[in-house]
């Protein structure tokens, strides 16, 4: 799924504490607001623990003054948990996009009309040392796959928001998962 980056989009990352669902969204979010110039509204949610308990995060990333803060029409949702892909795909819209953590969350769609891509992200940031990282890989590939933001914006958001001294590996993620994007694209395309 390739989205024009002059439409509105809703997407909502969800996973569970210790994941970096929340810096994954604030990373799209940035991306999209400081450096591709759109207007950007984020709201989160997550439990009083630490790690382990549900969190989420809804973005909302338009062209266009934003009027409403809240999703009404999911595009997309990052589920990186069997809870956060069971509890939150009867959200999506019709053709809505699906990128889940194959190695995480078993997905059978009931409803055919969904784009579903599993990315093993976990596997890909334990590549990379660190599997703390596969928020970053997911951002890659949802770069890579939708076009949500620009991979530059992506970068320049990704060396502000993460944490000192682990930028250069946080970029390897990204781009892990933005390579992984492109194949895929390959691989279905008609003219491959």
């Amino acid at each position: 799924m390739e989205t024009a980056l002059s439409e509105t989009h809703e997407i909502r990352i969800a996973g569970f504490g210790g994941q970096g669902v929340i810096l994954a969204g604030m990373v799209i979010g940035r991306a999209a607001a400081l450096f591709d110039g759109k207007h950007v509204t984020l709201t989160q949610s997550f439990g009083p623990e630490a790690r382990g308990s549900a969190a989420n995060v809804d973005l909302i990333v338009s062209p266009e003054p934003i009027l409403y803060p809240y999703p009404t029409h999911l595009d997309v949702l990052v589920a990186m948990s069997q809870e956060a892909c069971a509890r939150f795909v009867p959200e999506l819209a019709p053709q809505g996009t699906l990128v889940f953590e194959q190695d995480l969350v078993s997905f059978q769609s009931p409803r055919p009309e969904l784009q579903a891509y599993g990315v093993p992200a976990t596997r890909f940031a334990e590549e990379l040392g660190h599997k703390f990282v596969l928020n970053m890989v997911l951002v890659g590939f949802l770069t890579g796959m939708t076009g949500l933001v620009t991979p530059e914006a992506a970068r320049k958001s990704i060396a502000d928001s993460v944490p000192k001294g682990t930028e250069s590996l946080n970029a390897a993620a990204f781009v892990k998962g933005f390579e992984y994007a492109s194949a895929q694209r390959l691989a279905f395309s008609p003219h491959a």
